[in-house]
Order: structure tokens, then sequence, then C-alpha cells
């Protein structure tokens, strides 16, 4: 399956392209979107839970600011990343094409605009002062690789299932709000109760949440148990979402 994606490369290239240079058309800032909605997030997020539920937390628009972006990246895998193949459906019916290309693609379109917010995060972490470690920054890429994995496991999954049942497209607005609660985000996870932390660990975002403050707020390496759960959480969930995709993807042509 990897080898015909493989040989579609050019397909995703192009797919990658088209949804950028789409996902803003239109709007009168157009691809600064890319970097105002993040900040504008942050902004209100930081007003209630700085100034109405304070925290206690020493700059908390930084401490919320480095989880909020991959977030954000996540949230559009469950959420957006779940339609991509109704979206296409005219594409699928006409034309013979791997259909793993298309969650790839979108996921890839997603990353590529997770990295570019994340300028205006180290842009942040510089111009206020709070600096960066460059020997944490190391372990950077490695944990956006992971969370890219995770990304798309979750976007294979979604999108294959959605086809069938199509009430899933709204039911996972309500699950990604409530996910986001379940995950340190803009809490730290201290205070979690401790007889559910267990549990919390089981949910693949947090390892990877705590892997970016770690490296952008703490400024520090993240711990080897952190990284390593968030690599076999990322690991299963792509290759579970790979499986569940090749199989459901045999009735989309019926489905649509």
């Amino acid at each position: 399956m990897l080898i015909e994606v493989y040989k579609y490369r050019q397909m995703v290239f192009s797919l990658v392209r088209k949804d950028l240079r789409g996902r803003y058309k239109g709007s009168v800032l157009g691809f600064l979107w890319t970097f105002v909605n993040p900040l504008l997030q942050m902004c209100i997020y930081t007003v209630v839970f700085s100034t109405i539920m304070r925290m206690g937390i020493d700059k908390f628009y930084i401490f919320l600011f480095v989880a909020l972006v991959p977030w954000l990246f996540f949230s559009s895998c469950l959420q957006s990343g779940a339609t991509v193949i109704l979206q296409n459906q005219d594409l699928v019916k006409k034309i013979y094409f791997p259909r793993l290309v298309l969650p790839i693609a979108y996921v890839t379109s997603s990353f590529v605009n997770m990295l570019l917010s994340f300028l205006v995060v180290f842009a942040v972490l510089i111009f206020t002062g709070y600096g960066i470690s460059f020997y944490a920054l190391l372990y950077l890429p490695l944990i956006m690789l992971v969370e890219y994995l995770l990304g798309l496991g979750i976007t294979l999954i979604a999108s294959a299932c959605t086809v069938y049942l199509r009430d899933l497209e709204h039911i996972l607005g309500i699950v990604g709000m409530a996910w986001m609660y379940l995950t340190p985000v803009i809490y730290p996870p201290e205070m979690i109760p401790e007889q559910y932390r267990f549990f919390f660990h089981l949910n693949p975002m947090t390892p990877i949440v705590i892997a970016y403050r770690d490296i952008l707020y703490y400024k520090q390496a993240p711990q080897l148990q952190t990284l390593g759960l968030a690599a076999v959480l990322g690991i299963l969930v792509v290759l579970f979402g790979c499986l569940l995709f090749n199989k459901l993807q045999k009735g989309f042509i019926e489905e649509l």
C-alpha cells in the first residue's frame, strides 16, 4: 500500500499545494490567518484563564501557546480531516488512485500550516525575552514527527468511518471539544487527580503536549518515558488507521 502511495507522490504534492493555496482564498487577510488564528485563540484563553479563572502559572500565555499550536493541528485532523473523502467524492468516483493519498495530503497540508504557526511561537519566545534552549530544540523534530503520525492515524480512522456514518462529522466536533479539556493544554498535568492520571496518559495527545511544553516552556529535554509513550501511541494509532482505512475503502464508491 505504501509503495503504491509512493508512486502517486506527485499527486500528494499537488493536493498539498492546492489545499495551502485555497485554505484562505477570497479572505481579506489570506494566508496571514495562519498566524492570526492561533494568536487570537491564545489571547482569548489567556484572558479567561489568567484574569478571570486564574491558573497562577508564570507567563501563562507562553505556557498555553506552546501547547495550543500543536493542539490546533491535531484538532483539524480529527474534525476537518473526517470529511476529506466526502469532499473529494467526485474524484474518488471518477478515477483510480490510492485513496490513502487524500488523508495523507490533508494531514501534510495541516502539518505545514502548523510549522508556519511555529514561526509565531518562536517570535513570541524571542521578542518577549523568554528565550529558547537550542539543546532542547533538538528534540522538537522528533515530537513533531510523532504528532504527524498520530494526526495521520486519526484522520485515516475518522475519514473512513465518516463515509459510512455521516453523523460522525458532527459528533467529532463535540468529541474534539471534550478531548481538548481531557488533554493538559490549558492546565498542567499536575492538576489531574492522582487516581485518574493513568487514564489521562492513555490519551495519545497527553505525552505529546507534555513534550512540547518541556522543550519550549521549561526549556529542557523531554523525559525518555514521555517520548517513548508518545512514539508508541502514535505508531499504534497510525497502524490501526491504515488497517481500518484499507478495509473500509473497498466500499467507498458504493457508499458515496
